[in-house]
């Protein structure tokens, strides 16, 4: 016999004015988002050990034959670092944008459409409730500075959350534009996995982007991601004890080294934009 399902553990009062529903409705699926991080611990873990073996297995077997190309004062590991603590934001705030596709293909989405709130006010929760989620892991893998030969000091931590906070925000954007497009949760994750690792390998985190050729150099510059991990790399060598050489650090317009707080301004602008997008494609289809 047919049973009528449970109601949702929240629900949302219909009287109040509209902007009132909207940040009720905001506040319950970033809260939702937090709960599913929360329980989902193989997730938590898996986005952790991935940047460690990068860190410990890369940057040590790799050390013996990169040192002798970094920059005066940078081993191996310290370059390597920052390139490193964008990797489980950048997985997380994916698979955390995912969760609007596995909504709509179990019927969830269909719950919040009919709820009192306005589609702009599902897509910026979940934007909000991906990003948080996003950033948990990347704040504990600073923990890890230290193995990298980077300080423990506490501008240097605090620019770097600061930081990979905007990358946070603007992946989890990124993510939720191409999940607004795509109905079942495989072929999101088959697609964002061709779609993420080309722009992790060509943001130069794993290596420096000068003396590169022609067409590489092109790619490089055409990454989003490119710009948040230059940024990242220069705070960290501008705190280094050792004094490391900020001139590679930066990225190069032929020839003229894009300032950083202008790196990050692009970095936020895509962000909004790829957000506007999913906006305007969600409010279409659905």
């Amino acid at each position: 016999m047919y049973s009528q399902p449970a109601l949702p553990a929240y629900e949302i009062p219909v009287a109040g004015s509209r902007l009132r529903r909207d940040l009720q409705g905001i506040f319950i699926l970033w809260h939702r988002e937090l709960i599913r991080f929360r329980s989902d611990r193989a997730r938590a873990i898996s986005s952790l050990i991935q940047p460690a073996l990068y860190l410990f297995i890369l940057g040590t077997g790799l050390s013996s034959l990169a040192n002798g190309q970094m920059p005066r004062g940078v081993d191996f590991t310290a370059f390597l670092y920052p390139g490193v603590i964008i990797l489980p934001v950048l997985l997380t705030s994916i698979s955390a944008a995912g969760s609007l596709v596995w909504d709509r293909e179990f019927g969830f989405l269909r719950e919040m459409l009919v709820a009192p709130v306005s589609t702009y006010a599902i897509i910026t929760g979940k934007w909000l409730g991906g990003a948080t989620v996003a950033m948990l892991p990347g704040i504990l893998i600073l923990f890890l500075a230290g193995f990298a030969h980077v300080p423990y000091s506490p501008p240097l931590l605090l620019t770097l959350a600061g930081e990979l906070l905007l990358l946070s925000f603007a992946m989890t954007a990124y993510g939720i534009m191409i999940a607004s497009r795509i109905k079942q949760i495989q072929a999101f994750v088959a697609l964002t996995q061709m779609m993420i690792l080309p722009l992790y390998f060509l943001s130069g985190a794993l290596y420096p982007l000068s003396g590169l050729p022609g067409w590489l150099t092109v790619l490089t510059r055409v990454d989003p991601l490119t710009y948040a991990v230059t940024p990242l790399r220069y705070a960290v060598f501008s705190h280094l004890r050792s004094g490391g050489n900020l001139a590679p650090t930066g990225v190069t317009w032929g020839g003229w080294v894009v300032p950083q707080g202008l790196s990050l301004g692009i970095v936020a602008v895509m962000g909004s934009v790829m957000l506007g997008i999913a906006m305007m494609t969600f409010y279409r289809i659905e």
